[in-house]
């Protein structure tokens, strides 16, 4: 992009963003079934954009100096306490940000001799890698149940040392959507004496609301003893825009934990209750505005729908030959793949996902990991139930579609050459050339097919895939 020599106006502007957009996925309509949030109700996201929009230029920095912060805040935290067991919060841009802050606080609560660790399910977020990442500690990566998919508590109590500083359970996984026995956990990690954290990103505000609604939901909040913090999106199930997030904890001494001050240069006063200084107080309103447009009813009745959508995608997918729904989920996150293909009704998911696209449909494959097998994953939301009909037909046509193409076909010896690669003599420009000759265009618009991709990540160790999605990431951005 060059600057202009001229400012544009307005108009031109919008025509601009609207090209600009032409190959984006839509964020309405219930047809992108991951990273998106529809409750169905446009009144509820005008309300929100409204808020925002008058929020936008209000500076968190300094809570002194805008008070309606410190009383949104106030508000959006105490109803999630109120929902989720009580506890003490911080308003946060998004979950990653509500783990990094969670596993500072334990970080910082609890010394240790050697580096301090984390005991982490295989299934829980990769905010708990990263956090890891920047802070310096550990990952002690516990397996699950390979059939329920849920971490197991005698795992997780083999992984405690003596350098453990926070024990993890997810409410629910995102993967598979199931709930981890939380009870359980977070007793083993309080008799030992280390925090438990709760991931309750996906579910914290949904899962209550499907209990109302009739689910079978066990205990997961901060009402549980041993858990010591919990993080719940707001962009996810609370329909809020993107990013807000909360973390609560238990004791409002761990919440100071979290915080950053510095008084070591001659500047303004620094206290940050987050990792971000200076930020949009837009986020916060757009919250505040969707709990407010939407109140107890209108959750309830959005948990009701979902709850129903999830029932009748999981009893459709159950019927489609080569298909199989992975574990019993307890939430509305559904996963499936394929049965095994004994009967040769096998479905490649990588070519199905494709196949749903060339509909009009995402639906979101994930690789792999750990004996759990590579699947569809599909978040259900507040709008789904209104197409769900239309959404199993698809997947009927598209597992259609990929068991008459059959598995993606992966040039002879392409996996190893990937896996060989010494990625640190590849220059962008090369990488990008490289990709492109087995049919991958990393600077193509549109929506491209996936399948030869995730076929041959999929193929590879975790550590490869890692170093190949950031090469990746660093092509497309150049």
């Amino acid at each position: 992009m060059s600057l202009p020599d001229k400012g544009r106006s307005t108009e031109d502007l919008l025509a601009e963003i609207t090209r600009l957009k032409r190959d984006d996925l839509p964020v309405r309509g219930g047809k992108v079934t991951a990273y998106v949030y529809d409750t169905g109700r446009p009144e509820v996201h005008e309300a929100a954009a409204r808020a925002y929009f008058e929020m936008l230029e209000v500076n968190t920095l300094d809570p002194t100096a805008f008070p309606s912060v410190v009383e949104m805040e106030k508000q959006v935290v105490g109803a999630v306490a109120e929902l989720l067991g009580g506890g003490s919060g911080i308003f946060t841009s998004g979950g990653t940000e509500s783990v990094m802050l969670a596993v500072k606080a334990a970080r910082d609560a609890r010394e240790t001799v050697g580096r301090p660790r984390m005991a982490v399910p295989v299934t829980a977020h990769p905010a708990f890698h990263k956090a890891a990442h920047y802070l310096g500690l550990v990952v002690d990566a516990v397996p699950v149940d390979p059939v329920t998919f849920r971490a197991s508590p005698t795992g997780i109590e083999a992984a405690i040392t003596e350098d453990t500083v926070l024990v993890v359970a997810s409410a629910p996984s995102y993967p598979q959507g199931v709930i981890d026995p939380v009870a359980e956990i977070a007793g083993i990690a309080a008799a030992r004496g280390v925090p438990c954290h709760v991931d309750a990103c996906v579910g914290g505000w949904l899962l209550p609301w499907l209990r109302e609604a009739g689910a079978d939901v066990p205990p997961f909040d901060l009402s549980v003893p041993g858990v010591t913090s919990l993080s719940c999106d707001l962009h996810k199930f609370g329909y809020a825009p993107k990013g807000a997030s909360v973390v609560l904890f238990a004791d409002p001494a761990m919440r100071r934990r979290a915080y950053f001050a510095s008084a070591s240069w001659p500047g303004y006063t620094v206290i940050n209750a987050t990792v971000q200084s200076s930020k949009s107080a837009g986020p916060l309103g757009g919250a505040w505005a969707t709990f407010q447009a939407l109140g107890r009813e209108g959750y309830l009745e959005l948990g009701r729908t979902t709850l129903a959508a999830a029932r009748e995608l999981r009893e459709g997918i159950a019927k489609i030959p080569g298909l199989r729904v992975l574990g019993d989920p307890e939430s509305t996150l559904v996963a499936f793949g394929s049965d095994g293909g004994g009967d040769g009704d096998g479905v490649d998911v990588f070519v199905l996902s494709d196949e749903a696209r060339k509909r009009g449909w995402f639906l979101q494959p994930q690789l792999s990991y750990a004996g759990i097998p590579a699947n569809i994953h599909i978040t259900v939301t507040g709008v789904t139930l209104r197409g769900v009909e239309a959404m199993l037909e698809v997947i009927a046509e598209a597992a259609e579609a990929a068991r008459e193409r059959g598995p993606a076909e992966l040039p002879e010896g392409l996996v190893e050459l990937v896996a060989g690669l010494d990625l640190d003599a590849l220059d962008d420009a090369a990488f990008g050339e490289l990709a492109a000759a087995v049919g991958v265009d990393l600077g193509g618009s549109g929506q491209p097919e996936m399948a030869v991709v995730n076929a041959v990540l999929d193929a590879l160790p975790a550590d490869r895939r890692e170093a190949i999605l950031i090469r990746f990431l660093s092509v497309i951005y150049s």
